[in-house]
């Protein structure tokens, strides 16, 4: 069983040209009935998705871990901070893996594209600790190692996913959520009484861009769904893609200005319009859910017929805290908006 499939003369398609997609986590603990969900929803990119609700190495970070190369970590009070040697922990991580890349192999066989979703390793710095029990954040070397490790570890990861899914190509999602609170020097040290020193943006952009280098040959997005998401910075560090929560755009100079630029650089936007948990109230149209995207193009000046081209609709955030029916339908309306993208209707 696959999503799709497709001929020996067939023209690959682009990756994220009338398609919706989600971000990464949705409610449950089954992978297959994960992987078949996604399947039927998210037909044309679908994702790996990631399943938190199983616990310790189910989670954004565990998962992540679970990919490095020579670096291991446990889970202490605190979080996971980093080990000498491979525990029960990051064993755990790796198995969970293992069982998502078969319900993947089942599930998303004959796929033209499949997105997967990873730690970036500022969000991965700032969320593991180093021996003394200190972010790694604060330790040049240890975000340098992380950084060198998880690309080599997601280099090693799309190799299995290519030889488990022949004829797929691959989009990666880095996720960077802890990303805006970095550059603000907005996280908390051990103590809980002080904070932990911004780093400089050309800094984070020097890390970034050493992953990015590496995964060119594949279509890369940087998800944050911050209000104060770096835009420019993150463009600026490789990535043509960047996944952003467009209800949190609004009309300011200072949110609209970047996104303008991004556009006109031929930036490809995956726009959060689908609220991660089911809203209450009046159940919207499909023309709502468009309306952030349509209103800030209207705004920037930008052709409504540019939209299938420039813009993935997805939901704002990860699915995991929403019902199980709330997270198909937010799937299902991502899709739709992709299509009425293409053609928008009337009235529109």
């Amino acid at each position: 069983m696959g999503v799709s499939e497709t001929g020996p003369a067939h023209r690959k398609r682009s990756w994220h040209v009338g398609v919706g997609t989600a971000i990464g986590s949705l409610p449950g603990d089954s992978p297959d009935e994960a992987a078949r969900t996604v399947a039927g929803e998210l037909p044309d990119l679908p994702h790996l998705a990631e399943l938190p609700d199983r616990g310790v190495g189910a989670d954004m970070v565990g998962r992540t871990v679970g990919l490095l190369v020579d670096i291991f970590a446990e889970v202490v009070p605190s979080g996971w901070r980093v080990t000498r040697r491979p525990g029960r922990d990051t064993r755990r991580a790796k198995d969970f893996m293992e069982w998502d890349l078969d319900a993947a192999t089942e599930q998303y066989a004959g796929a033209e594209w499949v997105k997967i979703q990873v730690c970036g390793p500022w969000t991965l710095a700032a969320q593991v600790e180093v021996a003394s029990g200190n972010r790694a954040l604060v330790d040049d070397g240890a975000v340098d190692d992380m950084a060198a490790s998880l690309t080599q570890g997601l280099l090693e990861h799309l190799a299995e996913l290519g030889r488990r899914l022949p004829g797929t190509s691959f989009a990666v999602q880095i996720d960077e959520p802890a990303l805006p609170l970095v550059i603000a020097g907005a996280l908390s040290t051990p103590s809980g009484f002080g904070t932990v020193r911004a780093v400089d943006r050309s800094r984070v952009g020097q890390v970034l861009q050493s992953v990015t280098d590496a995964l060119s040959d594949h279509p890369l997005i940087a998800h944050c769904c911050h209000p104060n998401v770096p835009l420019r910075l993150l463009r600026a560090a490789g990535f043509p893609a960047l996944s952003v929560d467009f209800t949190a755009i609004g009309t300011s100079a200072a949110k609209l200005d970047p996104i303008g630029e991004l556009v006109e650089a031929g930036t490809v936007l995956l726009a959060g319009v689908v609220p991660g948990l089911e809203p209450v109230g009046r159940r919207k149209e499909l023309k709502d859910w468009a309306a952030p995207v349509l209103g800030t193009f209207d705004r920037l000046g930008f052709p409504r017929e540019t939209l299938s081209a420039r813009v993935v609709p997805t939901p704002t955030c990860g699915l995991a805290g929403a019902g199980q029916d709330w997270a198909v339908e937010a799937m299902k309306i991502s899709r739709e908006l992709s299509h009425a993208f293409e053609d928008l209707p009337e009235g529109w």
